[in-house]
């Protein structure tokens, strides 16, 4: 028998859920297991990092690293990964994207400590006392990862080979990325061009089952998705609902629109696309029935419409701010002099 392959997973900044994901592909984790081991797999075993780093480069196969890079420990270990890894895979959103961990880049390390250890209303922390990166306690020296300033995707740190978006990915996906691993260890068949994106380059659009059963029709108002009961035939959109397929990547199988919940948009954006927030703005815009009147309407007539949108950063780059043009709030540097 041909020696196994060695496979990584670790965990950045991330929920947790990608890690568990691969356990989710049921009886096809005995493909896995028949052609692999797992070397690295910080909530299925006890490995040290000191370990990794002592392993010749290249002698992981693959590595999946979930989550975002939002503190030194994340970007440290993705670069010793990448060294010790033959194949990169950013798997999740959050690797992709930056994820909801992203969202934190409208403001930085001082504002996010200030809220979490003294502005909230559950906190007695009087002192103000913050995680400190270098402790010395009387059972030795402490130390804890540098917070950034920024999140980060993982391909703003190191060199990553494949992109498998989702929050998680999908079975249908990891199935698809394992097939693929097998199959050129076992048979030597080429591995997907480097860069690679593991989903359709369609939109959810084009996978969703709901029909827009008034072509061009213009809606008057926006919903939150508890304020209505929706026609589970009808397209969200066109009943108010703001949901983010026109902007997303197909993949999923449109899952969350199958269960009366609107896309919000964790597969991001098609190769197509250079900004999923922008996209979808134009896409919603294309729909509200201001249709020849927009020249007549008042600022505050504007205003009330815009309003409907409760949290445009929320809901147009739930998943994508870092790696949107926008990539974070402009910080001002103080002038000298």
């Amino acid at each position: 028998m041909a020696e196994k392959i060695k496979i990584a997973q670790y965990w950045g900044a991330g929920c947790g859920g990608c890690d568990v994901a691969l356990l989710d592909i049921d009886a096809k984790i005995l493909d896995v297991h028949a052609i692999a081991k797992v070397v690295v797999w910080p909530i299925g075993f006890d490995g040290k990092l000191k370990e990794i780093e002592a392993m010749p480069d290249k002698s992981i196969t693959v590595s999946f690293y979930n989550g975002a890079i939002r503190n030194s420990e994340n970007e440290h270990v993705a670069k010793v990964l990448r060294e010790k890894s033959a194949v990169m895979i950013a798997f999740g959103s959050c690797a992709c994207f930056g994820g909801t961990p992203g969202l934190a880049n409208v403001t930085n390390k001082k504002e996010i400590f200030e809220t979490v250890y003294k502005n909230t209303p559950s906190t007695d922390n009087p002192n103000f006392v913050t995680p400190q990166e270098h402790y010395k306690a009387k059972e030795g020296d402490l130390e804890l990862p540098k917070f950034w300033d920024s999140v980060k995707t993982l391909d703003e740190v190191v060199d990553v080979d494949y992109f498998m978006p989702g929050c998680p990915p999908t079975v249908n996906l990891i199935a698809m990325a394992v097939d693929a691993v097998a199959k050129h260890v076992t048979t030597g068949a080429p591995l997907p061009p480097k860069g690679t994106v593991i989903a359709s380059d369609k939109t959810l659009c084009d996978e969703c089952k709901r029909e827009r059963v008034e072509k061009g029709k213009r809606i008057d108002k926006i919903y939150q998705a508890y304020e209505i009961k929706p026609d589970p035939k009808k397209c969200l959109l066109d009943q108010g609902l703001i949901c983010i397929g026109p902007a997303t990547r197909a993949g999923c199988g449109a899952m969350c629109p199958n269960a009366q919940m609107p896309c919000r948009g964790c597969m991001g954006p098609t190769s197509g696309v250079t900004d999923q927030g922008a996209s979808m703005l134009s896409a919603l815009s294309s729909i509200m029935n201001i249709t020849d009147k927009e020249a007549q309407m008042s600022e505050e007539q504007i205003m009330t419409m815009m309003m409907q949108v409760k949290d445009p950063l929320g809901t147009f780059y739930a998943f994508t701010l870092p790696k949107s043009p926008l990539r974070r709030i402009v910080t001002e540097k103080k002038r000298k002099g």
